[in-house]
Formats: structure tokens, sequence, C-alpha cells
């Protein structure tokens, strides 16, 4: 029988934060019989993959994947290519869910008959203490909306592939803004993705990552518009603009 959902967690030595992730959609027995979760060990060196097999052995939903270090792009493919869902997520192993995410998630794809949604997240620290605000995503999103601020958190969204199509993350960006590629390919095949303002994931970060992070990518940010989008300079740094200030207003709130 076909898997209703695919979640696909890459991982590399991130042994101190699985359990948490993993925990984090144990909770969904409604699903049993309809998740699978796909783990990719990313040529971890730390005990991670052990953890993942002490799971995969209490939990027939769970399936450990190897490979090469690869980087996180690489290791989401290998799980979509291994997926047997219709609906994917992707979850990092450093991030989780609240309980009622699978669920509230499935129903609000239904209610909307979406092909794309979102939820609002919680930003949390190393230690999972709330930090800053939660992040409200938009009600409803578009292709250009997404150009300005990419309001698709990857831990947070869900894709329907009975409706999408070219499910890809791009390798050849280094992981560096591949998610936001592939979002911006997904959303020239539907007209929105919808956002539940509930605040149903957990993403963790860290001071460094505040301002660190979001220097790091503003040129592979311009790049994606200009290379990949073929927008044309004028219009690539235009929208660079808008999602430079957004992306400020996110932690400055």
């Amino acid at each position: 029988m076909k898997k209703t959902l695919t979640i696909v967690i890459p991982t590399y030595n991130m042994q101190d934060y699985l359990n948490r992730c993993l925990d984090s959609f144990s909770v969904a027995p409604e699903l049993m019989e309809q998740l699978e979760v796909l783990v990719v060990n990313d040529g971890s060196k730390d005990n991670g993959p052990d953890i993942v097999r002490q799971y995969a052995a209490k939990d027939k939903r769970i399936k450990l994947l190897e490979q090469p270090n690869s980087g996180c792009a690489s290791a989401r493919n290998h799980g979509i290519r291994e997926a047997k869902g219709r609906y994917f997520c992707f979850l990092d192993s450093d991030d989780y869910w609240d309980p009622e995410f699978l669920k509230e998630q499935l129903h609000f794809m239904a209610e909307k008959k979406a092909a794309i949604v979102t939820c609002s997240i919680r930003r949390v620290d190393e230690n999972g203490v709330a930090i800053l605000s939660p992040q409200i995503v938009p009600q409803r999103m578009t292709y250009y909306d997404i150009l300005k601020s990419c309001n698709l958190p990857c831990l947070a969204t869900v894709i329907d592939t009975g409706r999408l199509h070219d499910i890809r993350f791009r390798e050849e960006l280094r992981n560096l803004r591949d998610d936001y590629a592939l979002w911006l390919s997904l959303m020239k095949q539907t007209d929105y993705a919808y956002g539940n303002q509930q605040v149903l994931a957990n993403y963790r970060i860290s001071s460094a990552q505040v301002t660190g992070n979001k220097r790091k990518v503003i040129i592979p940010q311009f790049m994606v518009n200009y290379k990949v989008e073929k927008l044309g300079f004028c219009r690539s740094l235009y929208y660079l603009l808008h999602w430079a200030w957004n992306g400020y207003k996110k932690y400055h709130e």
C-alpha cells in the first residue's frame, strides 16, 4: 500500500538533537500505517546512525539510509528517490515538531485543497528554549511573494507530489539556497501556497546564525534569482533587496 506521507530527515553529526527530532512524530499513532520516515545519514562521524537504528528497531515507520558525506541537498534527494509517499515533508535533524503538526497540516492541506502548505514556527536555542518571537507565516503566498520573502520554512512545509512534479533540490548550489530554488520551481506549478498561522514547528538557531547566515547567503540568493530564475539583473536585485529587508525584520521584531 502506498504511504500517505514521507518525512525526509538528512543528518550529519547531530547526535545531540536526534532524539528530540525523532520523538516529535512518534506521537502520531493515527498515522502509523500511512507514514514513513527516511533518515539519511550523510556520512556522520558521531553516534547519530546508531540512535536512528535504535528507533528503527522499535518503530517500523523509520528507515535509515546511508551515503558518503555529500551535503544536505544530496541527502534530501536520496530520500526523495526512496520515498513512497504522496505527501512530502523535510525536517532537519536538529529541528522538531509539536505533537499535532502532522494531523493539523494534513487537515489544513485538505481544507485548502492546496498543493503546498506551511505553518508558523517557533525559534528556539540549542536547549529548545524559545527565543525571539514566533515567525508567523502569511495566510497565502504567490511565486512573487516567495521572491520577496521565502516564507516556506523547510521544516514546516508539506507538498503534494500528486499535483507537483520535478521535486529535486539543486545540488549544484552546494547547500546554499537550494531549498529556496525548489520552492520557486514548485510555486510555478500552483497559484498559491497556504500558511497555517498556528505555531506547530520548532526551528533551532544559534546567536551566530541571526546575522552570519544571512550574510553568507546574500550572493547565492541573488544568483538563484539571476541564473536559475533568469529574472535579469535589475529584477534580481529588486527582489534581493526585498528579501534582505524582510529577513532583517524577522530577527528584529
